[in-house]
């Protein structure tokens, strides 16, 4: 069942694609890839590598292209290096209290992407870090006051939207203050509504208000909304609060499914069926080619026993449509000339080092 395929998000090994990322997109249409270091050598590489993999989708009866995603944040989550733009991490911008720079640097990280041929980018970080043996969050967040994290990080989508990048406010509804790392275990967030309101919402609420593309779920149990399951598995936090409270219609995308918050106690297969009946439109499974099967394979079960309505399925395809088309219809493959000559350039360069001495920080 191809549909059910459109929900799924790929990764895979190496600089080229590989028989069974192919053989995903032949047989169960998948919604897109997300890409990481280890796909990438250089712009040129990167370019052809998208056209490649844009081309494999088209003569695969794809009829609109492929969702290719990257998260580019800066500081130690950023994807693409030299000779790209290096970027300082967000608490640089947090520091500097500016949206104007804020504003910059996404316009900045979409034109350096969208040379490329990548028009969505998992960024920014809106989650507020109020816990310092926080391992996974840190310097990745603006900073600890939620009004500063809400006013920089819809600076930045708007940087990069009205740039041609569609942004991702990420991890719904907060991950700031934890002290698991959800890549190795299940955290939890022991806080009133009132505080989940006041701090770890706040800054979903302005991303909301900015017109942000797409809104990533966290793998954390947040007992206030839901004692039993996962915010990226909860329909009371996904369906409820993103969906009724906020009225966000844009795309929810599920954080990885194979990281081990939930892959130590779920299967792909169920995963995959809880974050879509939770409210999730697309659903990355970044690794285990096994992994991927099974979650494509849980959803097209979960369809036809009627665990997930066809209206609730008609209703992702016209999010991740409006998605696309906005972003990436009418579609033009890279050049691979532009996207080296947009790597790195003089001001963007200037910007990064601007941001990170007027900061105090002096690594990436």
């Amino acid at each position: 069942m191809r549909g059910a395929g459109q929900r799924v998000m790929v990764g895979f090994e190496g600089l080229e694609p590989t028989a069974d990322l192919k053989h995903l997109l032949r047989h169960y249409a998948v919604a897109g890839v997300v890409l990481f270091a280890r796909n990438v050598a250089g712009p040129e590489q990167l370019a052809e590598l998208v056209r490649e993999l844009q081309g494999l989708a088209r003569d695969a009866g794809h009829e609109t292209p492929l969702l290719i995603a990257i998260d580019q944040e800066g500081g130690r989550v950023q994807r693409l290096r030299g000779p790209w733009t290096v970027w300082p991490p967000m608490r640089a911008l947090g520091r500097l209290a500016s949206e104007a720079h804020a504003a910059r640097v996404g316009e900045a990280l979409a034109a350096e992407l969208s040379a490329c041929g990548i028009r969505w980018d998992f960024a920014p970080v809106v989650d507020v870090d109020t816990n310092p043996r926080n391992p996974v969050i840190g310097d990745r967040s603006f900073g600890g006051d939620p009004d500063l994290v809400g006013r920089l990080g819809a600076a930045l989508i708007r940087g990069l939207q009205d740039a041609g990048v569609a942004a991702c406010a990420k991890h719904f509804p907060g991950h700031g203050d934890t002290d698991l790392d959800s890549h190795l275990d299940l955290p939890a967030v022991e806080h009133s509504r009132a505080r989940l309101d006041d701090v770890e919402l706040r800054p979903f609420r302005k991303a909301v208000e900015a017109g942000v593309a797409s809104v990533m779920t966290a793998h954390v149990l947040v007992r206030e909304l839901d004692d039993r399951l996962p915010a990226t598995l909860s329909p009371r936090i996904v369906g409820g609060i993103l969906r009724d409270e906020m009225k966000y219609d844009g795309v929810v995308v599920s954080d990885d499914l194979e990281m081990k918050a939930l892959a130590k106690h779920w299967t792909a297969g169920t995963a995959a069926m809880l974050a879509a009946q939770a409210g999730c439109d697309v659903i990355p499974v970044c690794s285990s080619p096994d992994a991927q099967v099974g979650a494509i394979e849980g959803l097209v079960r979960a369809v036809e026993s009627g665990e997930i309505g066809w209206t609730a399925m008609d209703d992702s395809r016209r999010r991740i449509q409006r998605l696309k088309e906005r972003f990436l219809l009418p579609y033009r493959d890279p050049d691979p000339r532009l996207a080296r000559q947009a790597a790195g350039a003089g001001e963007r360069v200037a910007l990064a080092a601007e941001i990170a001495d007027r900061a105090g920080i002096r690594e990436a």
